[in-house]
């Protein structure tokens, strides 16, 4: 039998990646994972896989975290003698395992850290999947633009969650072969999401997702709640993944009073998914994205979305008023509000068949594993 085809991916540990290297399970591929935050252990869900981890520690010395808090200078001086080097402990890994194909998983995470390795070894063959904000929002900053440019110029293959970062990578220099647009958590087990599902009349709930920060918007969404308690008394307002500025602002109004609000910071995704089961309206509402793995829950979940559209990402699957409703300004209360109300009498009129086909699990699996024969063939 000959020897299997060796992969090396590179990405810090998500659940989306350890969702995609899943797909590659009992495949005809040696797969192996370099953590790039080199900081983690193993990790038992892909324990088939082979794992390069915890490698970025000398000595991990009593009282370390404490001191990392507490001492920050002083433990940045003991850094610069305990912490290997990122490149050489890449290099080192790529030495042994010779691999046939490496594939990186966002480009600040995992590509512009192992660029002048990948540079030396020209031959190799490198996939580079663009998750979230990765083009779109870091374009608009000189120094990162020029890391997008560098990485670009030297990945073979492009993987990228919509058709507008494709674009964006051909602006920017990008030559060799697309493979295609795939969710960045590969498929959905369709029989999974709905073993969650509740009857149409047992749905009340509408989900927010609770993100702020650099790229979340979830307070103008909020504040649009604020305008409509009226409309929205016999329904159940749950916000999720709530971050601690969004806990202070809601803290700070009306809502945290209100019988029918509940607000939870991170939750487990099979929590988030008995959420999704119970509700009729999702919204998710950001400056910079790529396509939202929770809204492409939400489409497979029979949840009506409300979703921002940077960049016209959500439209690749959005038909507006048709299978959901798309927010033009992340920041416009008096839009999202509008918008909310009809919500509340509106229907999916749009068959999600199709989609739902095209991401599930199946399907997706299929598409990947022939992608990796035919780079391999290449």
């Amino acid at each position: 039998m000959p020897n299997k085809k060796k992969i090396l991916m590179v990405a810090m540990p998500s659940l989306h990646f350890f969702r995609w290297v899943d797909q590659l399970k009992d495949s005809d591929f040696d797969v192996y994972w370099f953590d790039i935050t080199g900081a983690g252990n193993n990790i038992k869900r892909i324990s088939w896989v082979h794992q390069i981890t915890n490698w970025k520690m000398r000595w991990d010395f009593p009282g370390r975290i404490f001191i990392k808090s507490k001492f920050p200078e002083l433990y940045q001086v003991i850094s610069r003698c305990n912490e290997r080097n990122l490149s050489k402990e890449f290099e080192k890994t790529v030495t042994e395992i010779q691999p046939d194909l490496v594939h990186s998983f966002a480009l600040y995470v995992s590509c512009t850290p192992i660029l002048s390795v990948m540079e030396n070894y020209k031959s190799l063959k490198w996939i580079y999947s663009s998750w979230g904000s990765d083009l779109f929002y870091f374009q608009n900053n000189p120094d990162y633009l020029a890391d997008i440019k560098t990485v670009l110029a030297r990945v073979n293959f492009l993987i990228t969650d919509c058709n507008r970062d494709f674009t964006i990578a051909k602006n920017y220099g990008f030559n060799g072969e697309f493979l295609g647009v795939f969710p960045g958590g590969g498929g959905f087990d369709l029989e999974q999401l709905n073993s969650y599902k509740k009857s149409k009349e047992e749905r009340n709930i509408i989900l927010i997702k609770g993100y702020q920060g650099r790229s979340g918007r979830a307070i103008p969404v909020l504040k649009a709640i604020l305008k409509l308690k009226g409309e929205l008394q016999s329904y159940q307002i749950v916000v999720f993944g709530a971050d601690p500025e969004v806990f202070q602002w809601v803290n700070q109004t009306d809502l945290i009073n209100r019988d029918n609000f509940k607000i939870v910071g991170k939750i487990t995704h099979n929590e988030v998914l008995k959420l999704m089961g119970k509700s009729k309206i999702y919204i998710g509402n950001s400056n910079s994205d790529g396509m939202p793995n929770t809204l492409l829950e939400a489409i497979c979940m029979d949840v009506f979305p409300i979703q921002s559209n940077p960049g016209g990402v959500t439209e690749e699957i959005i038909v507006h008023r048709e299978n959901g409703l798309l927010i033009s300004d992340c920041g416009d209360v008096e839009e999202i509000a509008i918008l909310i109300s009809k919500s509340l009498d509106s229907t999916i009129t749009k068959n999600n068949t199709e989609i739902k086909d095209a991401l599930s699990y199946c399907n997706i699996r299929k598409l990947c594993i022939q992608n990796y024969i035919n780079v391999m063939n290449d």
